[in-house]
């Protein structure tokens, strides 16, 4: 292992499972500020720890990224829950060249590799799993990024409720930029911040935004709400997963730096799954709130502050 270039880590691998190296380079496209694996030079990283994504798209092109970006003899340890894609990592890896060791805990599947001098099958699992315009949507997207095939329920209903906007506002947790989209429709719209945890979904939604009204931010709403204040709306389909767990206390962060980013009686507009009780946490926040819409899945709210 070349112990001149610098060690690698992707993702958040469970400490009590694998070690990372002290001065690792983050390179997890959910970590704002990380570098991108994409850009990594071929040959560049003496090793890499990863947490593979659970989705089989994304997470054979991290892998092949993740291999390609080893100098020669280079070390990958990749490891996921066993139903997270776990079982299919070895596979996936042997079908990349490597010879891999294997072991299991804590329902985990952990596998170490070195870097083969020939690696087969790379350019194709990175092609497929690359940003693409995808045609039935008319929109730029990414295997990984949240609802990267469809319009997510929750925001097609939005969408069918949402009013016509006026003055400065906020996208947070912006996806794909689809709500940003029938925002920017109003010629009253003068400026719109779209905020997004994934580099990749601000990467998409750079390019399907092509408005000089917005601006694009790769940051995590939780620690910077929408990076500024006085706004006169918020809208927002909250995430309550983190790492594919339900957080209820993500939406309800969400809901929190919307209140403080709004002007007094400016509106937010949100859309919830029906079984999240962010009632409670938006009623000492808000002047007023109305139950805009509801179905046997969503409900969507108006809040003034």
């Amino acid at each position: 292992m070349d112990e001149t270039k610098p060690d690698g880590v992707y993702g958040a691998p469970p400490a009590e499972l694998v070690a990372i190296p002290e001065k690792a380079v983050p390179f997890s496209p959910l970590e704002p500020g990380a570098r991108a694996l994409e850009e990594c030079t071929e040959g560049g990283l003496a090793s890499l720890t990863m947490l593979a994504p659970p989705g089989t798209l994304e997470r054979r092109y991290t892998l092949a990224l993740g291999l390609r970006a080893l100098a020669p003899a280079g070390r990958l340890t990749a490891l996921a829950p066993k139903d997270k894609g776990g079982s299919r990592l070895r596979k996936e890896l042997v079908g990349f060249g490597c010879t891999v060791a294997e072991e299991a805990r804590r329902h985990y599947r952990i596998c170490t590799v070195t870097r083969p001098a020939q690696l087969s099958g790379i350019d194709e699992a990175v092609a497929a799993g690359g940003m693409r315009f995808a045609e039935d949507l008319g929109l730029w997207t990414q295997p990984g990024i949240f609802s990267w095939d469809r319009v997510d329920p929750g925001s097609a209903l939005l969408l069918e409720h949402l009013p016509s906007f006026s003055g400065r506002g906020a996208d947070l947790g912006c996806g794909l930029g689809v709500l940003a989209r029938a925002i920017l429709r109003s010629p009253e719209v003068e400026a719109l911040t779209l905020v997004d945890v994934d580099r990749r979904a601000v990467e998409a939604a750079r390019r399907n935004v092509a408005d000089p009204r917005a601006q694009a931010c790769w940051a995590d709403v939780r620690a910077t709400g929408a990076g500024e204040t006085g706004l006169d709306f918020v809208v927002m389909n909250p995430p309550f997963h983190d790492g594919g767990a339900e957080d209820r206390a993500l939406g309800q962060s969400f809901i929190r730096r919307a209140a403080e980013a709004l002007r007094p009686g400016g509106a937010c507009w949100l859309v919830a799954n029906r079984h999240l009780p962010y009632e409670a946490v938006m009623k000492p926040l808000f002047r007023r709130i109305a139950l805009k819409a509801e179905t046997g899945l969503y409900k969507i709210y108006e809040a003034h502050a």
